[in-house]
């Protein structure tokens, strides 16, 4: 994947989300007559600014993307004219303050749900929940899956793709409770497997939860034929040509296109006797030598071809889930009610050391799914951003100073004692939740660079 896309889309998708949250400080605020002084996407030196009236919100975009900021009026950081002190943000009553600190996970939330929606109304497509292998002895085959099944419900939710279809086996994972899966088998005949609880507890720690489980979706089998070359590539200078099907390699046949691409990555540098069908006859093998190429996961062999995909290839392995605006926004409220509910519980687990810290993802891991999910398409980027913008919501209310969950915290104790926590105490605060933060970031990267380094 292109480096400059990939950080083009991790830039675009913080400026979105950032924005959201910093929007919904700001709307708030204004609403209830508190003084926004400046509006910042980004932090350090201003890059652009932009104010209508010296009197104005200043707007600035700054130098550092990972973040943002509302200054608003407020005596403890500077003095305040005497006819402006009913507009400073200390001076508003302890229900304002609380509504404009929790406006900006509460408008990151408020953003899953309508990217939710919009995608629900429009239509998803996604894979449908059709066994294509159950690996031998795995927790899959001991349950009773078989090649064929397709998943109907899980527990007591259906199962409308393979994506939904991980996330209910990642929440009952965190049950770990004995599982009801229904399934109609490759006969059509309706039946149930069921999984054990114990078996469920530590799929959570798997980055591939099907993989651990020992299921793999049917996907239809590609036929080996180019589609597409690439001038100067090492197909098109052994003599390859569009349409040609490649039928063995060094006498191996070629069963698949996926088969082929594999051979491929595996020979850098490597001349292969490659025999091809054209136009209804074998002809003589050619020699083709992939070149070696550097990727993130190694030296890889290319050829510089594509395959020749058959009209009608997917029918049948996709499914729409698409719903009208009323049941949509439903939904859309129950998925992200649902994801909040299940980040809450993985948080919570490595706080008290039942899940992995493996469990996070650094700024590395989320910019190569921004790229990924945007090479995709509008859809799946937009999907990324729903959680993505989950997560910014969920973690900004836990109790930690510096977060919003710790200022929130503070209003809580002057609620309580009726009167504010001293400045001193939050001063204090601020230095454990700098130190909170830094270390969860750190421990963020080592994580990411673990899983690139392998």
């Amino acid at each position: 994947m292109d480096t400059l896309f990939t950080i083009g889309s991790f830039i675009v998708a913080l400026a979105i989300l950032i924005t959201v949250h910093e929007f919904g400080h700001f709307w708030v605020a204004r609403r209830l007559g508190v003084k926004v002084l400046r509006f910042s996407i980004g932090f350090g030196r201003p890059l652009l600014r932009w104010q209508r009236h010296p009197d104005d919100t200043e707007y600035v975009l700054a130098a550092i993307p990972f973040g943002g900021y509302i200054k608003m009026l407020d005596e403890r950081e500077e003095p305040v004219p005497e006819d402006q002190l009913d507009r400073a943000f200390n001076r508003q009553a302890l229900w304002k303050r609380s509504a404009i600190v929790v406006a900006g996970p509460l408008f990151n939330l408020l953003f899953a749900i309508l990217a939710y929606w919009a995608i629900f109304v429009a239509g998803d497509t996604g894979l449908r929940p059709l066994v294509g292998v159950v690996t031998p002895h795995s927790i899959a085959a001991e349950a009773g899956f078989q090649t064929g099944d397709e998943l109907l419900r899980i527990g007591d939710r259906p199962a409308r793709s393979w994506e939904t279809a991980v996330l209910d086996f990642m929440v009952k994972a965190l049950d770990g409770e004995e599982l009801q899966v229904r399934v109609r088998d490759a006969a059509g005949q309706e039946r149930n497997r069921w999984i054990p609880g114990r078996t469920l507890a530590g799929l959570t720690e798997e980055p591939d939860l099907l993989k651990r489980l020992g299921l793999e979706p049917s996907r239809p089998v590609i036929p080996a034929v180019i589609g597409e070359l690439v001038p100067g590539g090492s197909a098109q200078l052994a003599g390859l040509q569009l349409g040609d099907r490649l039928i063995a390699a060094d006498g191996v046949p070629i069963q698949s296109w996926q088969e082929w691409v594999n051979r491929v990555r595996e020979r850098p540098d490597q001349t292969m006797q490659v025999e091809v069908e054209r136009d209804g006859r074998v002809i003589a093998p050619l020699p083709i030598t992939p070149r070696a190429t550097e990727t993130e996961h190694g030296v890889i062999g290319r050829i510089g071809a594509g395959v020749q995909v058959p009209d009608g290839l997917m029918d049948g392995y996709l499914v729409q889930v698409r719903y009208g605006p009323v049941e949509a926004l439903d939904q859309a409220v129950s998925k992200t009610v649902e994801m909040s509910v299940l980040m809450l519980r993985v948080v919570g687990r490595m706080l008290v050391g039942e899940a992995s810290v493996h469990n996070l993802s650094g700024p590395i891991t989320i910019a190569e799914t921004a790229g990924r999910t945007a090479s995709y398409g509008v859809v799946s980027f937009v999907k990324f951003l729903a959680v993505i913008s989950i997560s910014l919501g969920v973690l900004n209310l836990l109790p930690i100073p510096v977060l919003d969950g710790g200022h929130l915290l503070y209003f809580l104790i002057e609620w309580i004692k009726g009167s504010p926590v001293s400045e001193e105490s939050q001063l204090q605060g601020q230095k454990v939740g700098f130190v909170l933060l830094g270390g969860l970031m750190l421990l963020a990267f080592y994580v990411d660079l673990s899983r690139l380094l392998g």
